[in-house]
C-alpha cells in the first residue's frame, strides 16, 4: 500500500486519533455528510476500536467511488483515483452514521474488514467485482455479480458499455423532437462486439473458479458418546447446486452446497443472473431519471424505493417537503410494508409444500392495495409517484375513504385470518421451530437487518432509530422476538403488518390539505403540460445538488434501504450505490443453512424474503 495524499495538518486534533494514532488523517464533504480519511494501515485497528469501544457494531454500507473525471472543486490536488467507503451505527445507541473513507491509489490493496465486521463479505466481493480493488485478507475474494473471466471492471469509468453513446445523459440522440437513429442500428451486422486484446473467442475456455464450498471439512463430532451411537458407515459428501433454475429459489439464484447424506455441510449464495448493472445506468442518469429505475430494484416495493431516493437527494440538495406529501408518503410506505409482508408469509407457505392456496388467501388483500397504487400512479408495481420536493400528483377524489376501508376492516380482519390458519398449523410449527437458528450478534455482524433481527430480539427499526419523514408523530411499537428461527421470521412480519395498519390508521386520520409539492418542478403534473414537465420540469431536469455526498436510509419492508450518493455539481449523480437488503441479508444465508437439512434450506431462504431485482440490481 502506498502513502495516502496529505489531507490536513494537526492530525492529533482529529477524532480517533487519540486511540489509534495516525489513523485520521483528514475530513471529507463537511457540508453534506462528513467523512474521516483514514490511513488504509489503521483501518482495521480503527474499526476494532469503533466496534469494541464505541459500540458501532453494525457496518451498514460498504461501497467505492472512482474519482477518475470528478469535476468538483474540493478534490483538487488529490492523487488516489479510488475511495472505498464505510458507514457505520451503533444499534444499541441508535442515531446517525460514523463515515469513513480510505483514498486508494490504482492497483493498490486494502485490508478486507470481514475479520471485524463480517457482514463486509458481499459487500467487498461485490467492490472487487464492479471496481477491481483487492482487498487482502478476504477470505473469498472472487467475482459476484459477474463471471469469472468477465473483461474489465465496469462501475470504472473509463469502462465502456456495449452500444456506448455518452457518458450521461440526456443523449443527443434521445431528443423529444425525434429524427434520431438508435445506436445500435447504426453498426453492421456481425460488429457490435468487442473484444479484449489477445482474447480469442475460438480458445477460450471458461476459468476454473476456487469456491470455498467445495472444500468444505467433514463435520468434527466432539461428544464421544454421540459418536458412538452414529452409525458407522463410510459416507462421502458431495456438492449439488439448488437453482439457478429452480421455483424455490424466488428467482434466477443459485445455493451452492455440500451435503453428506441430507445435510449440509456448507452453503454459498451465487447470485447475478439477473444484473444489469443498474448503478452504472444511475451514473448515466440524470437525478431524475433514476426515480422509475428504483421501481425495478425491489419489484415488489416500488413505493419504499422511491422514497429512499427520493429522501437521499432531498438530504443533499436541501430540498423541503410539504405537510401532506409527507403524510401521503408514509401511507404509500405502510401499505407497501404490508403488501409486502403478506407476499412473504404466502410465499413461505409454498415454499413449505404448501402449494398456491395460503399465497392466494395471503396475496387477495395486496391486489387490493394495488388498486390504490394505480388509482394515483398508474402502474400497479412500476409506480414512479415519489419526486424531490413531494410526490408527482394528489390523491384522486374517494381514494382516502378506499385506503380507510381497507387500513379500518379489511387488513386487521386478513391479518387475523392468517394467524388463525398458520399459526398453530402443526406442520408449520414443525417445519420451522428451531431451524434456521443463527444468534443476534451474528446477525448483527454478518449486517443482517429488518426482520430478521427484529425476529431475534434486537428492537432495532430505523424509523425509531433515526427517524425520516415524519414517523415520530406516530405511535407504534418495534416488535419482537426471542427464538430467530424460520418461525419467529415468518411471525415477526405478521406482527409488523399489524403495527403498519396502526400507523396508516393514523396517518388517514390526521393527513392535511394542501400541497403535495414543493415551489421547484422537482414533482411533475400532467402530461398536457409537456415533456418537460413530466420529467420534473426544468428544475427538476436540471436538478445540481451542490458538491458533496450523502448516505440515507429507510426501514423498508425487507430491512435497510439506502443510497450512497455522490454530487460532483453537475445534472447527472457522481456516484450512485443501491445498499439493498437482499443483497446484504444472504450474508447469513450459508450460516443458518449449516447442520440442516437440504429441504430446510428452502424454507430459510425463503424466510430471509429476497427479491432478484435488488439482490442483483
Amino acid at each position: 500500500m502506498s502513502e495516502p495524499t496529505a489531507v490536513a495538518e494537526g492530525t492529533e486534533q482529529l477524532p480517533f486519533n487519540d486511540a489509534v494514532p495516525g489513523a485520521v488523517l483528514g475530513t471529507w464533504a463537511e457540508e453534506t455528510d462528513k467523512a474521516y480519511l483514514v490511513a488504509p494501515d489503521k483501518l482495521i485497528p480503527l474499526l476494532t476500536h469503533l466496534r469494541d469501544e464505541l459500540g458501532y457494531d453494525y457496518l451498514s454500507n460498504l461501497t467505492c467511488v472512482d474519482y477518475l473525471t470528478y469535476q468538483g472543486k474540493k478534490r483538487k490536488g488529490v492523487q488516489e483515483r479510488f475511495e472505498v467507503v464505510y458507514h457505520l451505527y451503533s444499534t444499541r445507541k441508535g442515531g446517525g452514521h460514523i463515515a469513513l473513507h480510505v483514498r486508494v491509489p490504482e492497483n493498490e490493496t486494502v485490508p478486507s474488514a470481514v475479520g471485524v465486521y463480517p457482514g463486509a463479505n458481499l459487500q467487498e466481493r461485490e467492490v472487487y467485482d464492479l471496481y477491481g480493488i483487492r482487498f487482502e485478507g478476504h477470505p473469498n475474494l472472487r467475482r459476484i455479480l459477474l463471471w469469472e473471466g468477465f473483461h474489465g471492471h465496469p462501475m470504472r469509468k473509463d469502462w465502456k458499455e456495449a452500444y456506448y453513446e455518452q457518458d450521461t445523459k440526456p443523449f443527443k440522440s434521445r431528443h423529444p423532437r425525434g429524427g434520431y437513429q438508435f445506436h445500435e442500428d447504426k453498426l453492421p451486422w456481425g460488429k457490435n462486439t468487442t473484444y479484449p486484446p489477445g482474447w480469442d473467442p475460438d480458445t477460450w475456455q471458461e476459468p476454473v473458479a476456487y469456491v470455498p464450498v467445495s472444500m468444505a471439512p467433514h463435520p468434527v463430532v466432539q461428544d464421544p458418546e454421540e459418536e458412538e451411537r452414529r452409525p458407522h458407515v463410510h459416507t462421502e459428501s458431495i456438492v449439488i447446486n439448488l437453482g439457478p433454475h429452480h421455483p424455490s429459489t424466488h428467482g434466477v439464484f443459485r445455493m451452492l452446497t455440500r451435503v453428506e447424506g441430507e445435510t449440509i455441510l456448507a452453503l454459498e449464495p451465487e447470485m447475478g443472473y439477473l444484473h444489469r448493472n443498474h448503478e452504472k445506468i444511475g451514473e448515466r442518469n440524470t437525478w431524475l431519471m433514476n426515480m422509475p429505475f428504483t421501481d425495478r430494484l425491489d419489484y415488489l416495493n416500488s413505493m419504499s424505493n422511491n422514497w429512499a431516493y427520493a429522501l437521499a437527494v432531498e438530504k443533499l440538495a436541501g430540498i423541503q417537503v410539504p405537510e401532506r406529501a409527507e403524510y401521503i408518503r408514509v401511507i404509500m410506505a405502510e401499505l407497501t410494508r404490508i403488501l409486502n409482508h403478506m407476499w412473504s408469509i404466502g410465499f413461505l407457505l409454498n415454499d413449505l409444500g404448501a402449494l398456491q392456496t395460503p399465497a392466494l388467501y395471503a396475496i387477495e388483500e395486496r391486489e387490493m392495495i394495488l388498486d390504490l397504487f394505480e388509482e394515483v400512479s398508474g402502474s400497479r408495481m412500476m409506480c414512479n409517484y415519489f419526486r424531490f420536493g413531494g410526490v408527482v400528483r394528489d390523491l384522486t377524489p374517494g381514494w382516502l375513504e378506499r385506503a380507510r376501508y381497507l387500513a379500518q376492516e379489511r387488513l386487521p380482519r386478513a391479518l387475523d385470518e392468517l394467524d388463525r390458519l398458520i399459526s398453530e398449523n402443526e406442520i408449520v410449527k414443525a417445519r420451522c421451530r428451531g431451524v434456521g437458528y443463527l444468534s443476534a450478534e451474528d446477525l448483527i455482524a454478518l449486517s443482517v437487518s429488518g426482520p430478521m433481527i427484529r425476529a431475534a430480539g434486537v428492537a432495532y427499526d430505523i424509523r425509531k432509530a433515526e427517524p425520516y419523514g415524519i414517523y415520530d408523530r406516530f405511535e407504534f411499537d418495534i416488535p419482537t422476538l426471542p427464538n430467530s428461527d424460520v418461525y419467529d421470521r415468518y411471525y415477526i412480519r405478521l406482527l409488523e403488518a399489524r403495527e403498519a395498519v396502526r400507523i396508516l390508521q393514523q396517518a388517514l386520520r390526521d393527513i392535511p390539505g394542501g400541497e403535495v409539492h414543493g415551489p421547484p418542478a422537482y414533482a411533475s403534473a400532467t402530461l398536457e403540460e409537456g415533456f418537460g414537465t413530466i420529467l420534473g420540469g426544468k428544475g427538476g431536469y436540471t436538478l445540481r445538488p451542490p458538491e458533496g455526498e450523502i448516505y440515507s436510509r429507510i426501514e423498508a419492508p425487507k430491512g435497510e434501504l439506502g443510497f450512497y450518493l455522490v454530487s460532483d455539481g453537475k445534472p447527472n449523480p457522481y456516484r450512485y450505490h443501491v445498499r439493498a437488503p437482499s443483497y446484504i441479508n444472504l450474508n447469513a444465508l450459508g450460516p443458518m443453512c449449516v447442520g440442516y437439512k437440504v429441504a430446510d434450506a428452502i424454507v430459510v431462504l425463503g424466510a430471509i424474503d429476497i427479491v432478484l431485482g435488488e439482490v442483483d440490481r
